[in-house]
C-alpha cells in the first residue's frame, strides 16, 4: 500500500479555503470516482483503492492519501495533481 501527504500553508479566510477544498473533492470525484464526506473542517475521501482525508486548520491545509496496490502505480501522478491544484488555488 502506498501513501502520500501534501501540506500547504494558507492565509485565506476559512470559508474561502473550504470552498477550495470542496472544489478539489469535486474534481477528484469527477476525474477519479472518489466520493467525499464532510465532518466539520475535514473532508474524507474514498474510492476504489483510494482513501484519505483533507483538513484545514491553523493556517495549514493537510491532505493524506492511502492507495491500494492497483492504484499505487499512479501515486506520483495523483500527488502532482493535488499539489498543482493547491498551488493554483491556495494563497
Amino acid at each position: 500500500m502506498a501513501k502520500f501527504r501534501v501540506t500547504k500553508p494558507y492565509t485565506m479566510e476559512k470559508d474561502e479555503i473550504r470552498d477550495v477544498a470542496e472544489r478539489l473533492a469535486k474534481r477528484l470525484e469527477e476525474e477519479h470516482g472518489v466520493r467525499s464526506r464532510w465532518k466539520g473542517d475535514c473532508v474524507q475521501i474514498e474510492g476504489s483503492g483510494i482513501s484519505g482525508e483533507m483538513t484545514f486548520h491553523d493556517g495549514m491545509i493537510d491532505i493524506s492519501v492511502k492507495l491500494g496496490m492497483l492504484v499505487s502505480m499512479f501515486e506520483s501522478v495523483l500527488k502532482k495533481e493535488v499539489k498543482r491544484y493547491l498551488d493554483e488555488h491556495v494563497s
